[in-house]
């Protein structure tokens, strides 16, 4: 915060402040504290709203805030885990649809559940859904 570095300030108080509120939802008090698990899903709520606002932002032509929330969400994405690179995320839908039998698309459902369950928190879902699409198509 010395460093002056208001972009990360601004999300920090952000952070903060989302954590207060989910407290607050949950019918705690303000001042109490979250659990990891709950303050990771608030962290990566956060990290989703930049990435559909970017997507907005670009669809309207709006390169200055596309600018701002990239900023941000590169700050953010420093406070959640490291998510797994495409193969590995392939390895675990190839297992899964052997494990299960799944050959058609019609099941693409339940194998989509199944290697979210696996792989929870550790690979952003809309990676897996295409990985899972993908391997169906084949």
């Amino acid at each position: 915060m010395k460093a002056k570095d208001t972009v990360r300030l601004t999300v920090v108080r952000g952070l903060v402040a989302a954590f207060t509120n989910e407290l607050v939802a949950k019918g705690r008090k303000p001042d109490g504290e979250l659990g990891d698990d709950e303050a990771l899903a608030v962290i990566k709520r956060a990290v989703k709203q930049r990435k559909d606002s970017i997507e907005q932002f670009e669809k309207g032509g709006r390169q200055d805030l596309v600018h701002s929330e990239t900023a941000e969400l590169k700050i953010l994405e420093t406070y959640v885990p490291a998510q797994m690179p495409a193969e590995e995320i392939k390895k675990v839908v190839d297992a899964k649809k052997q494990e299960l039998g799944i050959t058609d698309k019609s099941k693409s459902g339940q194998l989509m559940a199944a290697v979210m369950k696996d792989l929870k928190g550790k690979a952003d879902g809309t990676h897996v859904k295409a990985l899972v699409e993908s391997s169906l198509t084949n």
